[in-house]
This record gives C-alpha cells, structure tokens and sequence, in this order.
C-alpha cells in the first residue's frame, strides 16, 4: 500500500510538472478577442473588452503598464520592458527606448539629428534612407522591428490573461501622425504576427473611454504623453463620436522634458566639478533615469534630492552628484516646453470654428498631464479647469479595446467619425502643393480633380504625393511617387489626368491617377518614400517568430531547472528522513542520481536534464519499495497497526 501511494503521488508530482512544461510548447486555443494596444513613446498598455467593459490587463511583472523598451544583452538574447529597462544603466549602447519617435522617418529628418544627438544608442541610415536602429555588434532594426518586440509583450500579455492565442488588434497612433508613421505603426502589428483591425488616434481613443458611460457635448482631448502632443476637439451626440478638428506636435513629450532636466544636470556638474559627463554613456544613462524620476516626483512633492553616488571620478578620487531641485525651478527649465502646446490648441479651436467658451469638458491624457505646471497651462487655455475623468495612463488603451468590441460587433450603438489631421495634395506647375483633401477632412474620404500636362507631347506625368500645411511642395512630407506613362501626344492643356486620392479609416492614403482619354491608370498605397518593403516586413516576422521561439526556449529551461530543483530538494528530505532504514547502496545510488542531476542542471539541454530527473525519481522510489517489502517480512516492528503507522507518516511527508 505504501509503495502504491508514494509511487503514484510521485508519479502525479512528475506529470504535473510535465504538463506545466509541455504547456510551454502546445498551441493555444485559437480567440476571435479584437485587443487594443496603447502602444507608447514611454509605456504601452493594452485592453480587451469584458462585457459591456474594457479591462486593462496587468503583464507578467504585475503592472498595468509596460515600458516602451527593448533591451538585447551581452548574450545576445532579447528583453523587453522592465526587464530591459532595469539593465538599462550597464547596457545603454544596446537599449531602446522612445523609438516611437523615429517611426516612419527619414533620417536626414532635423527631427532624428535632433534625436541622435539625446540617446546613448546609434541611430543609423538604412538602406532606404530611414532612420534606424544599430547595436554595438552591428545588427540593424527598424523602429517598427523595435515598435513589434513591444507589440508581441502586449500581445502575449493579454493571451496569458485570456487563456487563447490573439491576432486581431486596434493599434493607437498620434492624432498628428502622418501617413508615413501609421504606415509603419501597421507594419509594426504585422512584424510582431497581429491582424491590425484598425489604426486609431490616441486622442479619439481616450474620448471613447470617457464618452462611453453616456456622456455627450463638445470636448478637448488634451494628450501630452511620452514623445508627443495631440489636441483634439470631439463632439459626443447620442453615441455619435464626431472629431471636428485635431492638431499637435510628435516631437514634443516627457522625453523633451527628461532631456531639459538631463542638460540642466550636466551643466551644473560641470559648473560645480568642472566635469563634463556628456560623453560618458553610463553617467548619462544614470542621470537620465534620475532625472525621470525627479520630474515623476515634483508632481507631488515642492523639491527633490537627485542623489547619484560615484557619478565619475578624476585624479583627486570618486565625485558624486547631489542637486535639491524644487518645482518652481523644474518649472522655469520646461517653461518653454510647456508654452509649446499653446498654438496647436488654439489652431485646433478655430479649425473646429468653436471658442474655448463652446468646450463642455477637457480630458487630460498622457502621464506629462500629471505635471501641475501642463494643468495649470490646460486651464489657462481653455478657461476651465480639467476633468480627471479618465486614467492619463489606461484610458487610450481602454479607447482602442472599445473600438475593437465596435469592430467585432460586441458594443452597439456607438459611431466613430475621426479626421485626416494633415492636408494631402500633389506638387503641381512651379513647385506649387495643390491641395485635394483639406485637414480635418472625415475619414474615410475619396476625392477626385482633373489636371493636364505642363509641356507640348508630354506622353508621361510624374505625380508627387505630399501631406502637410504649407504653400510650397518642398515645404511639405513627399509620401511617394509615381509616373503615369503612355499619354497620348497632345498641345499641353489638352490631355485629362484625373487624379483620385482615398483615404481609409486607419488614415491610410491610396492615389490613382487614370488618363480619361485611354482609360490608362496607375496607383500606389502610399509606403513612405523609404518604408519597408514586403520582402523587408515578411523577413522581420521571421526574425520575430525565431525570437518568440527562442523565448519559449528559455522559458522551458528555466522551467525545467525549476523542477530539478524542486526534485532535489524533495528527494533529499526523504533521503535524509530514511537514510537509517535502507541499505547503503540504496542511498549511495540517490546520492549518485541527485548528483547527476545537479551537474546536468547547468547545461542547456532540456532532454538530458529531464531524463536525469526521471533517473532521480526512479532512484528515490527504492526508499518506497524496500520499506514496504521490509514492512511485509517484519512483524518484529509491532502489531499490524504499528505497521500501518509507517506507511501513513511516510505518504503524509511526500504530500508535502
């Protein structure tokens, strides 16, 4: 009887521990869910609809939101979020973090020289001119490769949660991104294996969250996150979301703010210690997260103590750095950062042709909206102190997650009518943009114009598509281009070139342009002048699914070093509790299989580890056979109840 119970209660131990680890490699059910992923400059966060509600889903650290970083180690093995972010201060060459801001940009873009000259990583030139990432051993990704390793932390985030695989996403972008940028937010989804359902402004996202529990008038959506700024001005009628306008700057955000108190930093050093830090990568790291910190801590406190120990050190010893910054002076180095965000607002205002007098409520998203200073600066422009009725951090997420239960059919009776925030045209005669659709145009739209040649026999046109606000085509964003080939010769003037932009709901851009005399027609779907092409998106879904692959891997191992641990730990209890009462060899041959298993834990091998464990507990099970047969020829021991004893104390300690 008592070989029977620690036999099978072994036995059910080992198939447990089996069925956890092979978890690890089976397929999970397959989910029709439609998550919405936030996915930020700083932090990202995603949402998926339970019920009538959107429920933020906690990652694997326990925290609502992620950091927005990707980390690949001295192995070689890739981390991201707050494990990348910890190691961030000893590997700053090869950590990145506010990549969202080099999404779809150029790098000759003053934005990326800016940028370049702020991060410790190395921003590169690729191939088709983008700006991209480089590691200190040479390997190059994109920022939608770096945007897609955040992606899949979301994605597997919430497949934990749900128990099932998922596919589908609404992805959040700025409202004044371009069309460039959500072309490669889109690529992202795709690189990191999601059906991307739709792309969706981050301000009308937060609307959604707020305007769902049956709120209705005009609002401002004021959302100053981790690298940009958007305003938007919606309209909430009868579940009707209407955006009237939309404005911003995706080049301002905590990170301009973190850079100011950083530059603060290292000139005071300098000024005090006459050192300067601006080239010591680690120092710099250290006083950035410094500097986060403190901005993070002067929403609620007067001052701070930026205390860093062993900053560097010169010939006379080690220096440290230790600055009481208070909020007054915090205030008058973002000063002008802050100001920034005056102009888009009021642009937006007289775009949707209201007063600040017409705002029924101003939502505050974005974690830079927690700063006392931004909420002061809100009131002031709009003659109203700000609603706290959404989470800065969770209300986007919450937003995309409704759209995705819009999308799937789940919430009814709710409408969203979003905008193009920037005019779209071609460069016509004398290097002048024409206009076709104006900003703030409801999407989805088409909108078609006639146009002629420029020169006598002209049998081709090339057409320049360009977004933005100014009178000169220069002056503007060139999407791409195209050639219309094949017109027949004709006096100029003559010849009739339609020209038809579309635009999808995700802000997505389609132009055709068709000669109406032959019928002859070419399009493109804008991919950014640079973008990545079909080859580049399907080889980094590989890459994604080979370190998806690689991370199951891991996982696996360390789950398996887990159980060796656990099975050493349990069969040398038992060992030591029964080590009198077997013969030598019988403990000497454990003794030998914990042994092994204890060198074979420090391979790789999950094979070889687990027939070690297997060999272990085949070993300890002798315990359990020569007690019960000593048992049965023994009645020297007591009477049969005194036998019965043994057996019972000994399933009692293996149940532990």
């Amino acid at each position: 009887m008592l070989t029977a119970n620690v036999q099978s209660k072994c036995a059910a131990n080992v198939c447990s521990r089996w069925a956890g680890f092979a978890r690890t490699f089976s397929a999970k059910a397959t989910g029709n869910e439609v998550i919405g992923i936030d996915l930020g400059t700083t932090n990202s966060c995603v949402s998926v609809m339970e019920g009538k509600n959107p429920k933020v889903i906690e990652n694997s650290e326990g925290t609502r939101t992620t950091p927005s970083v990707v980390a690949f180690n001295q192995k070689g093995e890739l981390l991201v979020g707050t494990p990348a972010k910890r190691q961030a201060v000893t590997n700053p060459q090869n950590t990145f973090f506010g990549t969202k801001r080099l999404i779809g940009r150029r790098f000759d873009d003053p934005q990326t020289q800016k940028e370049m000259k702020m991060v410790p990583y190395k921003i590169v030139k690729a191939l088709n001119g983008d700006a991209w990432l480089e590691t200190t051993d040479g390997k190059q990704y994109s920022p939608s490769q770096i945007g897609a390793f955040v992606l899949t932390k979301m994605k597997e985030t919430a497949e934990s949660y749900l128990g099932k695989s998922v596919s589908k996403a609404v992805i959040t972008v700025p409202a004044y991104f371009n069309d460039a940028q959500r072309q490669a937010t889109k690529d992202a989804g795709r690189i990191a294996g999601l059906d991307v359902q739709r792309i969706i402004n981050e301000p009308t996202a937060a609307a959604l969250s707020y305007g769902t529990n049956n709120k209705e008038g005009l609002i401002a959506v004021f959302d100053l996150g981790g690298g940009t700024f958007d305003v938007s001005i919606l309209e909430i009628s009868n579940g009707v979301f209407e955006v009237k306008a939309t404005n911003g700057d995706t080049f301002l955000g905590g990170e301009d703010f973190d850079n100011t108190l950083l530059e603060f930093l290292v000139s005071e050093f300098k000024r005090t210690e006459g050192i300067d830090l601006s080239k010591d990568r680690l120092a710099l790291q250290r006083l950035r997260e410094a500097a986060e910190k403190a901005k993070i801590e002067l929403s609620s406190t007067a001052q701070t103590e930026i205390n860093l120990p062993f900053i560097t050190a010169d010939s006379s010893g080690a220096k440290h750095l230790n600055i009481t910054l208070t909020r007054s002076k915090f205030e008058s180095l973002v000063n002008s950062l802050i100001e920034r965000t005056r102009d888009p607002c009021k642009s937006c205002l007289k775009d949707a042709g209201i007063t600040t007098k017409d705002v029924d409520e101003v939502l505050l998203v974005g974690g830079m909206t927690r700063v006392p200073k931004v909420q002061e600066v809100v009131s002031e422009i709009f003659g109203k102190a700000p609603s706290k009725g959404v989470n800065p951090d969770e209300a986007v997420a919450m937003g995309a997650a409704i759209q995705g239960g819009i999308l799937r059919g789940d919430v009814k009776d709710l409408l969203l009518l979003d905008v193009t925030p920037l005019s779209l045209g071609i460069e016509t005669l004398g290097g002048i943009f024409t206009r076709l659709i104006n900003r703030n145009t409801t999407v989805p739209t088409k909108k078609s114009q006639v146009f002629s040649t420029a020169a006598d026999n002209q049998t081709q046109v090339g057409i320049k598509v360009l977004q933005g606000e100014r009178e000169m085509a220069a002056d503007n964003k060139l999407l791409g281009e195209f050639d219309l080939v094949g017109i027949p010769p004709a006096p100029r003037g003559m010849p009739q070139i339609e020209v038809t932009f579309d635009i999808d709901a995700n802000g997505i851009v389609t132009v055709s342009a068709k000669d109406k005399a032959t019928g002859k027609e070419q399009q493109i779907t804008i991919r950014s002048s640079g973008g990545l092409s079909e080859a580049e998106i399907q080889k980094m879904v590989h890459e994604a699914e080979l370190h998806s692959q690689k991370d199951q891997e891991r996982k696996a191992l360390i789950d398996i070093r887990n159980t060796a641990d656990t099975t050493i730990y349990s069969i040398e209890k038992s060992l030591g509790e029964y080590r009198d009462k077997i013969p030598a060899e019988v403990a000497s041959e454990i003794e030998t299989a914990i042994a092994d298993l204890r060198n074979e834990m420090a391979s790789d091998d999950i094979e070889k580890i687990k027939s070690k464990i297997e060999a272990a507990n085949k070993a300890v099970s002798k315990i359990g056979q020569h007690m019960s047969g000593g048992g049965s020829g023994g009645s020297q021991a007591g009477s049969q109840g005194g036998g019965d004893q043994a057996p019972e104390a000994e399933y009692e300690e293996v149940k532990k």
